[in-house]
């Protein structure tokens, strides 16, 4: 979000005068405008649209009231329309005649002079329309005004007498012949109920209709009493091993008579005592067979009382009588769901019955009834219609006697004392606003032609190449570096450049020692930017050479305040040695290769054997060589020479580089396989000034020079060898 502050910031800084003279150009023009506009006069008045009845007849009343087209219709929008329209003007126009027939100045005004004027809205939430008219002329604009209300009344009145007198003219014609209809719909019903024999009306259906969905609600709830009933059976019939239901009241009755229960009990007795007896004895033992035969009278007795308990005089076995609670429990539930689901099946029959016999009654009685239904709704039809055009025929007579409105004057026009048009406060807002909006437009559009760079972030991201350092706006003064103590001293300058010259060896594995410094166009400060990082390579202790191949427009002999000669022409001549031809400079460490005598063919000498010699014996004899050539986009010089060393840094400086020109520079580079070493952001302000700009005692000298100091106990071996 700060970055994005810190463009739109600059955006108008560099935009500013541009947008603040749009604006004030649409602001003086709305001044003016002020001055020279004719001012005109408002005045209103309000016409409230009556909706109670004023008439005494109920058509009369639907006359009056306001009339409704569609569910958007808007009977207030419809009178507002008609404000304007040409009977009602025309008919203003008339009064107004009538008001001034005896002045000495007639009225010369048309219908279309009012309605360019006239303005009606409605107010909000009421029925009241207020009328607008601006004129020149107070006066004037009052009479106008009370003249379209008065017409617009008139108007109104003359509308509902004319519909009640079309109404009545229809109805005397429509009535005979509905009289005529319903005397033939009365014959045609009668003959049908003579011939038929149906006396039935529609309530007989509904009733059958009716009757016929409460049945198969109630069929819908037996069949689901009879599914549940059905289900808990055969749940129970499980739990209790009942096989039929005669069996289960058996077994119940039995379990619950004390003389069975009694008789079970003796024969259990008589037969824990045959068995200990027959344990004993033999089976023709006495006692064994008296035993015997007690059981077996008491069998008999025994069976005699379940007969006599049992529905169907059956016998039961002592497993099967339900002898515990729990037992008789459930077998009285599963006997009472018998119960309960015998009579609800045959409920369910009953209804079934009843129903089937109900649909054939009503799939009979629509066809017998269904022309009857027909007949009888024309005769009703047209009794109703008879009626109803009788009655609107004797309201349409009183309507058109009496003269009604649903129109009134609530609010006459005044004259204005004050002028209403043009208002100076919304023509200065409206002004500031849509001048706002342009000046906008135009800092947009000046952006967007414009294609040069103007952030450090924009260089970055179009080249995708790494930004080895942004670099300080010099002033006019230091653009030379004579005395070069003064550049070496301050420390807001040299600081930047010796950044520069740290990211190119910390950002290439091998050593640089040959670097093409060029540009996309002239004027982005390339030549600057070669001395001054040479100088502070040698500064920083290293045998530095820059070579001034700019053989059109050289310039570094000016910026070191060196002689021109001698230089490359005469070192590739043959006239001088490379080490003779460099001319040392007030900085120690540094030398300057000049361009020499200007030379006819610049680019056959750039492209000979010759120099590329040159330059590797200038590798041999230095540790850094920086080549200074005519910008990229120019001429070839610079890429011609790159093939000799170890990469280019590509110089831009803002509000100068071109977008376009740097990217196709740099892709012609990456084509030819030229190595991009980097780019440099030349001529940015930086806040690191202001911390490098912090009072320093004179009197301390060995702080006046911290970067050498640091790089003196650090200390450089093949420098050494080259002092």
């Amino acid at each position: 979000m700060g970055k994005g502050i810190s463009t739109l910031l600059s955006i108008l800084r560099r935009r500013g005068l541009p947008a603040v003279s749009t604006l004030a150009a649409v602001i003086g023009a709305s001044i003016a405008y002020l001055a020279i506009t004719p001012r005109f006069y408002a005045t209103s008045a309000k016409l409230m649209v009556d909706a109670k009845g004023v008439s005494v007849s109920e058509l009369g009343r639907d006359l009056t009231q306001p009339s409704v087209v569609g569910r958007s219709s808007n009977p207030l929008a419809d009178q507002a329309e008609l404000v304007k329209s040409q009977a009602v003007l025309d008919k203003a126009i008339e009064n107004l005649a009538s008001q001034n027939q005896h002045s000495s100045h007639p009225i010369q005004i048309t219908p279309a002079n009012i309605s360019s004027s006239l303005k009606v809205s409605i107010l909000p939430a009421t029925n009241i329309l207020q009328l607008s008219y601006f004129h020149q002329n107070p006066q004037f604009a009052a009479d106008v005004l009370n003249a379209v209300s008065q017409a617009m009344v008139e108007e109104n009145i003359q509308a509902i007498s004319s519909e009640a007198t079309k109404v009545r003219q229809f109805l005397e014609k429509e009535v005979p012949v509905a009289r005529n209809r319903l005397l033939q719909a009365e014959v045609a019903e009668s003959r049908y109920r003579q011939k038929s024999g149906v006396i039935a009306d529609t309530d007989q259906t509904r009733s059958l209709v009716e009757s016929l969905a409460n049945l198969e609600d109630q069929e819908r709830t037996l069949l689901a009493q009879v599914q549940e009933a059905r289900s808990r059976d055969a749940s129970l019939r499980k739990l209790t091993a009942t096989k039929n239901i005669n069996n289960a009241y058996t077994s119940v009755r039995s379990g619950q008579d004390e003389q069975l229960r009694a008789l079970r009990a003796k024969l259990t007795e008589i037969e824990t005592q045959l068995i200990e007896a027959r344990l004993q004895f033999t089976d023709n033992h006495p006692k064994v067979v008296s035993l015997l035969g007690q059981r077996d009278q008491i069998r008999s007795l025994y069976n005699e009382q379940v007969a006599r308990v049992s529905p169907t005089n059956q016998t039961s076995s002592s497993p099967d009588v339900a002898s515990d609670q729990i037992s008789q429990n459930l077998t009285t539930q599963l006997i009472n769901n018998e119960v309960e689901r015998v009579a609800v099946e045959n409920k369910l029959r009953a209804v079934q019955s009843l129903r089937n016999n109900l649909q054939a009654r009503l799939a009979v009685l629509p066809l017998r009834q269904q022309p009857l239904t027909m007949l009888t709704r024309q005769r009703e039809e047209a009794a109703e219609s008879l009626k109803l055009l009788q009655s609107k025929l004797e309201e349409a007579r009183i309507a058109e006697a009496q003269k009604v409105s649903n129109l009134r004057i609530i609010e006459v026009a005044e004259v204005p004392d004050a002028y209403a048009y043009p208002k100076r406060s919304v023509v200065l807002v409206i002004a500031i606003f849509f001048g706002s909006i342009l000046a906008t437009g135009v800092v947009l559009l000046l952006e967007l032609m414009d294609n040069r760079l103007y952030e450090v972030a924009e260089a970055e991201e179009l080249l995708k190449l790494p930004l080895l350092g942004v670099l300080p706006r010099l002033p006019a003064t230091k653009l030379t570096l004579e005395p070069a103590e003064k550049f070496l001293d301050d420390v807001s300058l040299v600081e930047p450049y010796r950044m520069l010259l740290k990211n190119l060896e910390f950002r290439n594995a091998e050593k640089l020692q040959v670097v093409v410094v060029s540009s996309t166009l002239s004027g982005e400060g390339k030549s600057v930017v070669v001395s001054h990082l040479a100088a502070v390579a040698a500064m920083l202790f290293r045998r530095t050479l820059i070579i001034d191949a700019d053989l059109r427009r050289p310039v570094q002999h000016t910026l070191f305040n060196l002689p021109p000669k001698p230089g490359i022409t005469d070192v590739i001549d043959g006239h001088r040695t490379l080490l003779n031809a460099a001319q040392p400079t007030d900085i120690e460490n540094l030398f300057v290769l000049t361009c020499g005598e200007l030379h006819g063919r610049p680019s056959q000498l750039l492209e000979s054997e010759a120099m590329k010699s040159l330059i590797a014996e200038a590798a041999l004899h230095y540790d850094l060589v920086i080549i200074d050539t005519p910008p990229i986009g120019v001429c070839a010089d610079a890429a011609t020479l790159s093939q000799y060393s170890d990469g280019v840094i590509m110089t831009t400086r803002p509000s100068v580089t071109l977008k376009e020109s740097l990217q196709r520079a740099v892709s012609e580079l990456n084509q030819n396989r030229i190595p991009v070493l980097g780019v440099v952001v030349n001529g940015m302000t930086s806040d690191a000034e202001k911390y490098y700009r912090h009072p320093i005692n004179e009197k301390q000298s060995f702080l006046s020079r911290p970067l050498q100091r640091l790089n003196l106990l650090g200390g450089n071996s093949r420098n050494s060898d080259h002092s």
